[in-house]
């Protein structure tokens, strides 16, 4: 080699030795440094006042107190949470950027709408599952459907006559419904609403004899006799409900459904602080403050670790995947 280019080489091979060097040592430093060693910022991406508002602010105030610094709440409502989702996966991997990601911005968007501007499996590494809230199928009483046998025979009688509510297209409300249909060979028409209020209004009107609804909105009208609960979408009989049957022992299986919630940061933030975060949200979710907060509204601890998270959203991307696929359903 010629003796000059024989130097250049050498200069350019020590230069990039000190770059791996540089970056090594920074990534060292965030893992290794008193992290937090200032606020960390929550996003959401849902409006505040909502379910995930409620659960990211519960556990965010617990948050704070242990790691000494502010857990902000910043709430990037639109776009069935795509707006969050794409801030979250923009914003720096140092660990000061944390996002509440449920089922519907990690598993059902991919499978909805035609293109979106994240990818859960690239863009964001999971530190571990929240809570989720049980999903019960109701009628009016008015209806006179008492049980889940009364609705199959209704819907089986008819088919296509009668329709059931959801909070809108992709929820997991609308596609707990869609699996129970496959799984018991029945047709109802879906009509989605813009939110689980107006929805419930009109079954309870009378207007839509069925809906599937989180037990937390529910559970008030079932209480006061408006609403008859005919089957719940858990793995066991809710302690709230405990004389309404899964959908499991009805002879439906693998039809539990819940809405479900879990934090992740973006993908290239060091895994030492990652750690750090799933041993504080562990330790804040079992805190006996924030759980009976949390059970009060309707909320099921689930905590795990970042490898039980990721196992448990490839097992909902199979099974939800599948099931949109199957039914030709689209989001615009």
């Amino acid at each position: 080699m010629n003796p000059r280019l024989h130097r250049l080489a050498r200069c350019f091979g020590r230069y990039l030795c000190v770059l791996a060097a540089v970056a090594c040592a920074s990534t060292a430093a965030v893992a290794d440094g008193p992290y937090p060693e200032r606020p960390i910022k929550w996003l959401v991406g849902y409006p505040a006042g909502g379910g995930s508002d409620f659960l990211a602010r519960t556990i965010a105030a617990q948050l704070s107190e242990q790691v000494k610094q502010p857990v902000l709440i910043d709430n990037r409502p639109g776009a069935a949470g795509m707006i969050g989702a794409e801030a979250a996966a923009r914003s720096p991997a140092d660990g000061y950027t944390v996002f509440t990601a449920d089922n519907g911005i990690l598993i059902y968007n991919p499978a909805l709408y035609k293109s979106v501007s994240y990818n859960p499996e690239k863009d964001y590494a999971p530190v571990g599952l929240l809570a989720r809230v049980p999903l019960v199928l109701v009628s009016a009483s008015s209806t006179g459907i008492k049980d889940l046998p009364g609705a199959l025979s209704m819907l089986k009688a008819n088919p296509g006559k009668h329709s059931y509510a959801s909070p809108g297209i992709g929820s997991p409300h609308h596609l707990a419904m869609e699996l129970f249909k496959q799984r018991a060979g029945v047709f109802a028409v879906h009509i989605p609403y813009r939110g689980a209020a107006p929805a419930m209004q009109d079954v309870m009107g009378g207007q839509v004899p069925l809906m599937v609804v989180d037990i937390s909105t529910a559970l008030p009208h079932i209480r006061s006799g408006k609403l008859v609960a005919l089957a719940a979408f858990s793995i066991q009989r809710l302690p709230q409900l405990p004389d309404v049957p899964t959908t499991g022992e009805a002879g439906y299986k693998d039809t539990e459904a819940y809405a479900w919630q879990g934090l992740v940061v973006p993908a290239a933030t060091p895994v030492a602080v990652r750690e750090r975060l799933t041993r504080e949200i562990d330790l804040a979710m079992n805190n006996a403050a924030v759980k009976r907060k949390l059970a009060e509204a309707g909320w099921e601890t689930t905590t795990s670790d970042s490898q039980q998270m990721a196992r448990y959203m490839a097992a909902e991307k199979g099974k939800w995947h599948k099931l949109i696929a199957q039914q030709g359903i689209r989001a615009e």
